[in-house]
């Protein structure tokens, strides 16, 4: 008999609720009493083991109409997931041979826009909503890379121009939303990104009122007058949950929850207090308020994403489908620590107080956990939106200080290697991204001569800007880590790499004196 054949029937729901097992922590609060006053756009799996959690612990504390009113914007999956379990699903917190679960009750239901659009734009614009979060990827945003402007030629938007009422994308519903404020009197909003752009909140600004200067030429003094667009720093990791491990769970807890989730113990929320109303009491459950959180996420983007998109890719490569996996493997941990430490870490100015060498322990540990395995293929999608805030804010510092950029530009020719979509056993690779086809088309033109290969990828603009392509130091660094990686594979090149750093890099980032050192090896 399958694992299947034995699930339980019942589903985690309002009513059966109080039928979990003793160890399982539920909501300590009544949800019933608390209503809804946040609506978040992209109500994906990072949101309701970040952000929601969060919530669902302030109103643990203080109470409140803090409860969210979820957004899915492109899947009907969740919906179809959450609202027959009455917006409740299962967190299961694992670290190395120890797991807890609890219960989340911070989310009331979720809209699938397509169905209703208007009823999304009514939920936004209600009065009792004084937060509209978003956390919807770094495409979501419809950013051209190149100049940080709206792209008006992205086709949601120009749906979105033309039919302001039913919007696609999600800063034509936040305009739309906004517009019906103004016109109902709804009072003053807080819209919170927690998406891992640098200065988030000043990009949601400009292209909401990029947008709304085209659609509403009136709102403008409004939005300026009622509306705040705080920046936040947002950290945590959250694979995908696989079927057997929700069928396991649904094993030990008695009731089927097709929504539950998996993540780590560590979890990080900064949040520039700038708000147009009130708030839940985050900071009371451990979110960082701060007058600016630019320090933060940027350390955040170079330290952690940074390495974590070096891990994917050369992981990837190598064969691993999992980075505790590539964590396993001596020269791809020291790789990791070289970029985290020498290199992100070392372009940072850190405040008072802050200690980067634990920061970057901490990551270390996080990438080991073999109890949360986290895919390098599911890191490694959407490359091209990732690339330009992970890895090439580290190389314009240090090309502009004549510092190190041999660990970023190892990570970006591998980046440029995964992008060619074949692997090294010569399997394609299904490579997902909004460049995809374009990028493939690149790459089969170049064939296998890095010189073409980076001639050609340099030459996206969208990714490495006006400036980069010019720089002959990184070019230079590019050819040779791609050919590399092209003649002798991911490990034999990171086993180079680590030779190379070994004798020309202490261990310890912090102990570096000499400049000269750190330049190229």
């Amino acid at each position: 008999m399958t694992l299947a054949a034995t699930l339980p029937a019942v589903i985690l729901s309002e009513a059966t609720l109080a039928k979990l097992p003793a160890n399982v922590k539920r909501p300590a609060y009544d949800r019933s009493a608390c209503g809804v006053g946040i609506v978040h756009l992209g109500i994906g799996a990072f949101h309701r083991c970040h952000m929601a959690v969060y919530t669902d612990d302030a109103l643990t504390r203080t109470s409140g109409d803090w409860r969210i009113l979820g957004v899915s914007l492109r899947n009907r999956t969740i919906s179809d997931q959450l609202n027959p379990q009455d917006g409740l699903y299962t967190v299961v917190v694992k670290d190395s041979g120890q797991a807890s679960s609890r219960v989340i009750g911070s989310v009331a239901g979720v809209l699938f826009a397509p169905d209703d659009p208007a009823a999304v734009v009514a939920a936004m614009g209600n009065a009792d909503t004084r937060i509209i979060s978003l956390t919807i990827t770094e495409k979501g945003y419809c950013i051209d890379p190149a100049t940080g402007q709206l792209n008006l030629q992205h086709p949601d938007i120009v749906h979105d121009l033309a039919h302001p009422a039913t919007p696609r994308s999600a800063v034509g519903y936040l305009v739309a939303a906004l517009a019906l404020r103004q016109a109902q009197g709804a009072g003053p909003v807080t819209i919170l990104t927690c998406d891992n752009l640098p200065s988030n909140g000043r990009v949601v600004e400009r292209i909401v009122r990029s947008f709304a200067a085209l659609t509403h030429p009136v709102l403008d003094s409004w939005i300026s007058e009622n509306t705040a667009f705080p920046c936040s720093m947002v950290d945590r990791i959250v694979p995908a949950m696989e079927q057997r491990d929700v069928e396991l769970l649904a094993m030990r807890q008695g009731m089927m929850d097709r929504a539950a989730l998996q993540t780590e113990p560590f979890t990080q929320w900064v949040i520039e207090d700038q708000f147009a109303a009130d708030r839940p009491a985050w900071e009371s459950v451990g979110a960082l308020l701060v007058e600016d959180v630019e320090f933060f996420e940027v350390a955040k983007l170079r330290m952690l994403n940074g390495s974590h998109s070096a891990l994917a890719y050369l992981g990837f490569l190598a064969g691993c489908r999992f980075v505790h996996e590539a964590m396993a493997i001596a020269p791809l941990r020291e790789f990791a620590d070289h970029l985290i430490g020498n290199e992100a870490a070392a372009s940072l100015a850190p405040p008072s107080g802050a200690n980067l060498d634990d920061y970057r322990a901490r990551l270390l540990h996080r990438y080991e956990n073999s109890a949360l395995p986290h895919r390098t293929y599911q890191i490694a999608m959407d490359g091209s939106q990732k690339i330009p805030q992970r890895l090439l804010g580290t190389v314009r510092h240090h090309l502009k200080h004549d510092g190190p950029i041999s660990a970023c530009s190892l990570a970006v020719a591998a980046w440029m290697r995964y992008v060619m979509a074949v692997d090294e056993q010569g399997n394609p690779i299904e490579v997902q991204d909004p460049l995809a086809g374009r990028l493939k088309s690149l790459a089969d033109q170049a064939g296998q001569d890095p010189t073409a290969l980076v001639q050609a990828f340099l030459g996206l603009n969208e990714i490495f800007g006006a400036d980069l392509p010019h720089n002959q130091r990184l070019r230079d660094e590019l050819v040779h880590w791609l050919g590399h990686l092209l003649q002798h594979g991911a490990l034999q090149t990171v086993k180079h790499f680590s030779r190379l750093a070994a004798a020309h890099f202490p261990s310890n980032f912090n102990a570096v004196e000499n400049v000269d050192e750190y330049r190229n090896f």
